[in-house]
């Protein structure tokens, strides 16, 4: 067996299809030979804390040693050749952040997955990524051993018992000695990581070593200025690059800790900041307007002085709410699964309620015309410079996401003439649901898998608590008639299906579906109605 796995490398985009890519911060010139494993554990003391959670306090030193003994079992025991895919199943815990970077440090790739995908789409990625080893919390293995009857590539499997120590994992690394990072290249994958495609396909979108710390570097360290002795805690899981960011990376680049809870409502958030003395908060805007009618807000404001918001717009009602309530100016963002994490966002003096804000120091923001002209200011297609940028794996949507060399993300903005950028809705067919990112059509195929439906169209509509929710139009089969009953009865199916998040709210049925003259479903009328 070879001594690299070239499966990522060799399904790259070609050269021309690639963005073009910003370096201009000093602080994002990297060292050629960089592990971001070891520099993200690097800037911490070692007897600092690193974790807490419910199961107890972790340092520094506790992490690294923990993680390079991971890399060692998967290197030695369980054949891990540098380059291969290890997919990562669990909520977030201080052992799945530890496996996280035990994979990096082994020269492994990682593939997390979000904790609420179904059997199939776990099937998806693991044969779109060809995984060949998985590390998952035991509380996740169905899931997961239902996906592996559909496809057969992994060949190692090792379990873990959430944070409690006693789990496969955890014995078998007892006895094993750390193991120095991989001498890794900045440009050597590190991680996949999958979001959804309009049309149903997950999207693999492919990180490097030195991309995995450019978000630390350029929007963390100029718009969050986290230090030693902060706590984060993030409500997305670590298979969103939100949270991946937001809960780890950024505290790890900072000296700083992190907060973990596996059940992420605005009760059980508020309870962690006044428990575990959170200082950064990052979640939804619906989160954020959930948690204004909590009892447990004023424990948690004794703590609390930075709160993030991204995955959806955030109302100007809403931040506006939050800073009359809590004093503290929620800072916006947008990124993009493709890009990392966030590229424009404004905090502090800079915010303007309702604007997402400008570019983040290291990248560059515009809005192209029709004909794909960035213009000084106007309404557009968001298109993005930086230092990171869309690397599909094998994915011939490489060429719709990067033009001329920009990022267009898919979201329409409106440019102002102080470079303020102003949401205005989303250009193609995603649904963006109190965070998540939906694919229409992965929703419709979910429902046309049931007997009673014909056909069917789903939108995203306006949704007050969520910002967007998922709507239906569906055709039922002939015989059958749109019933109370069967609206249930086609949610509970499509939440088998698929995540359950992505069930459809509202459905209405209908006689037929407006179509193109070539039979293709025209969602633009659907919107309209």
């Amino acid at each position: 067996m070879s001594d690299y796995d070239s499966f990522v490398r060799d399904r790259l985009p070609p050269t021309e299809l690639l963005p073009e890519f910003l370096f201009d911060l000093p602080e994002l010139h990297y060292p050629e030979r960089l592990n971001a494993a070891a520099e993200l554990l690097a800037t911490g003391n070692p007897d600092s804390p690193v974790c807490i959670n419910g199961q107890g306090r972790w340092t520094y030193a506790e992490l690294d040693d923990f993680s390079g003994r991971i890399a060692r079992l998967l290197l030695e025991r369980e054949g891990l050749v540098p380059g291969n895919r290890v997919l990562l199943r669990g909520p977030n815990t201080y052992t799945m952040f530890a496996a996280w970077l035990g994979v990096l440090k082994a020269g492994g790739v990682v593939v997390a997955t979000m904790p609420l995908l179904r059997p199939g789409e776990i099937a998806t990625v693991i044969e779109r990524a060809q995984i060949s080893h998985a590390i998952v919390d035991n509380r996740f293995i169905g899931d997961l051993r239902q996906a592996q009857e559909q496809t057969h590539s992994i060949r190692s499997l090792v379990k873990y018992d959430g944070d409690h120590g006693k789990g496969e994992l955890e014995e078998r690394c007892a006895s094993l000695d750390p193991l120095p990072p991989h001498d890794t290249h900045r440009d050597d994958p590190a991680l996949i990581a999958f979001t959804s495609g309009t049309t149903g396909v997950p999207k693999g979108c492919v990180q490097f070593h030195g991309d995995v710390l450019a978000p630390c570097d350029s929007f963390a360290k100029h718009l969050i200025g986290m230090r030693p002795g902060d706590v984060a805690l993030t409500s997305a899981p670590l298979a969103f690059t939100f949270g991946l960011g937001a809960a780890f990376l950024f505290p790890l680049r900072a000296g700083a800790a992190f907060a973990t809870i596996e059940q992420a409502t605005p009760p059980a958030m508020l309870d962690a900041i006044a428990k575990f003395g959170v200082t950064h908060l990052g979640t939804a805007p619906t989160a954020y307007k959930a948690m204004l009618s909590q009892p447990g807000l004023e424990a948690a404001l004794v703590t609390l002085r930075y709160c993030l918001s991204a995955g959806e717009h955030l109302p100007d009602a809403t931040w506006r709410a939050w800073h009359e309530r809590t004093g503290i100016a929620i800072t916006d963002g947008i990124g993009a699964t493709e890009m990392m994490h966030i590229f424009i966002s404004a905090a502090g003096a800079d915010v303007r309620p309702g604007s997402t804000g400008k570019a983040v120091p290291g990248y560059v923001a515009t809005v192209l015309d029709d004909a794909g002209e960035p213009m000084e200011q106007g309404v557009g297609r968001l298109a993005i410079k930086g230092p990171t940028g869309c690397r599909y794996l094998d994915d011939p949507r490489q060429r719709d996401y990067v033009q001329n060399g920009w990022n267009v993300t898919g979201d329409t903005y409106r440019r102002d003439c102080d470079g303020y950028y102003w949401y205005v809705a989303r250009s193609d067919d995603m649904i963006v649901s109190s965070g998540y990112n939906i694919g229409a059509p992965e929703v419709e195929n979910a429902l046309l898998s049931h007997p009673a439906v014909a056909e069917c169209g789903v939108i995203g509509v306006p949704c007050e608590e969520r910002w967007q929710k998922v709507k239906a139009f569906v055709v039922p089969a002939a015989g059958v008639s749109g019933s109370d009953e069967l609206v249930a009865e086609l949610q509970a199916h499509a939440k088998a299906q698929i995540a359950p998040y992505k069930y459809p709210r509202e459905i209405e049925f209908v006689d037929a579906l407006p179509k193109t003259a070539t039979g293709k479903l025209r969602r633009v009328e659907l919107r309209t109605r």
